[in-house]
């Protein structure tokens, strides 16, 4: 896995626009407690691979890895729960828990190609 930036890093990429189109979606949520822990979860994904992926080590970065992978298991559940309650449409839920479930894939394939 050659790279220059974590910026390079397609789940990165993609981790970050997810957290940016969860803000838009949640813009006018009046649920601050809810909205804070989500958007917190959403931040943390991107920004622990990117930590990670400044690490001077392989074992660090599969380290930080596993914790974005965690923090997007939280952001799907959140997910579930702003749907179930109506703070998410059904259709923006469906979205951003098929996103989620994609970096997560992406996430272990990473941890999967750093251990070989």
């Amino acid at each position: 896995m050659a790279y220059r930036s974590f910026e390079e890093l397609e789940v990165w990429q993609r981790s970050t626009q997810l957290a940016v189109s969860l803000y838009e979606n949640l813009r006018e949520c009046k649920d601050y407690g809810l909205k804070d822990q989500m958007t917190r979860s959403a931040v943390s994904i991107s920004s622990n691979i990117a930590e990670g992926a400044e690490r001077d080590s392989k074992a660090e970065f599969v380290r930080f890895l596993h914790i974005a992978k965690g923090s997007a298991a939280e952001l799907r559940t959140q997910v579930y729960i702003a749907g179930q309650i109506g703070t998410l449409s059904d259709a923006v839920q469906a979205q951003l828990t098929e996103e989620l479930k994609t970096l997560s894939s992406m996430i272990h394939n990473l941890i999967k190609s750093l251990k070989r």
